[in-house]
């Protein structure tokens, strides 16, 4: 008897790591952890709430689809220039290889997916900005697709509504996506001077030579909470000036301090904010933030 007592096995304390057979009950995806509060939530209900965190409010990265769906009226949306994709001018080594893998990867042919919609029963036309073709770099297309969406913002008197998200100039286009800097900003003052309206909303990140050129010359730049706003790298400009730079420096939150934002605008309200500004310009208004 003795012997028994000795040797029956005890309970364990702590519970045991899953089994791979155990981890494979969970579909994959139907869980999100938060990168910020790193809460976990089911992946439903984030995407219920255009993937703003339910418990601390993070802005999750969105895909020009989701952005679509989320901003726009439902059925409202004509895309423009859909089959445009870039070449390679420079012959740069692997680019086209690299293009047809962020193409079947991302679903869009380009980092950017341009078109005519509605927000609130209001005429836009929309450029989206998507960070998983290519970081959202800015090549020869992507300069080519804004442009041509704010001619055609322009042909149809409607105001023109961007949204960002990029790394910057494409390296493997060199000079030539440089120069889409110029050419878009051109366009803009054309527009501008032909009376439209232009909102850019700046979401995370928004850097390089997207941030130098159209995505800071709207009439109304707002941006998303905590985004990355900002020309150079953070630490190439401690370097440069030999200084520490302020902890939220080149946030959404730091340029709205500085006076370089007209708002921080949570995902949440976006749409309803951006459908008072549409209204108001129809009508002739003054905005009060």
């Amino acid at each position: 008897m003795l012997k028994e007592i000795f040797t029956k096995p005890k309970k364990k304390k702590y519970a045991t790591i899953p089994t791979e057979a155990a981890k494979q009950d969970v579909p994959e995806g139907i869980m999100t952890k938060c990168p910020n509060c790193k809460k976990i939530m089911y992946t439903k209900e984030l995407m219920k709430n255009v993937k703003v965190c339910l418990h601390c409010q993070y802005h999750h990265a969105m895909n020009s689809k989701e952005r679509l769906d989320s901003f726009l009226d439902e059925g409202s949306f004509e895309e423009l220039n859909a089959g445009m994709i870039s070449e390679n001018p420079l012959n740069f080594p692997d680019y086209l290889e690299k293009l047809e893998k962020d193409r079947k990867k991302s679903g869009i042919n380009e980092a950017v997916v341009t078109g005519i919609g509605a927000v609130d029963g209001h005429k836009i036309v929309v450029a989206i900005m998507d960070s998983t073709f290519r970081m959202g770099s800015m090549g020869s297309v992507v300069g080519e697709k804004i442009t041509l969406a704010i001619e055609k913002a322009d042909e149809l008197s409607v105001p023109f509504i961007i949204f960002t998200a990029s790394g910057g100039a494409r390296m493997q286009e060199g000079v030539l996506s440089l120069m889409q800097m110029a050419k878009t900003s051109v366009a803009l003052k054309r527009f501008s001077d032909n009376g439209g309206l232009i909102i850019s909303i700046m979401t995370h990140p928004t850097t390089g030579g997207v941030s130098a050129s159209f995505a800071s010359l709207g009439d109304y730049n707002l941006a998303e909470p905590g985004a990355l706003i900002g020309f150079a790298g953070r630490r190439i400009i401690e370097q440069t000036i030999r200084e520490e730079l302020p902890e939220d420096f080149q946030t959404a939150e730091f340029l709205l301090k500085h006076g370089q934002l007209d708002a921080v605008i949570s995902r949440l309200d976006l749409k309803e904010q951006i459908a008072t500004i549409l209204s108001i310009h129809q009508q002739g208004g003054d905005l009060e933030w």
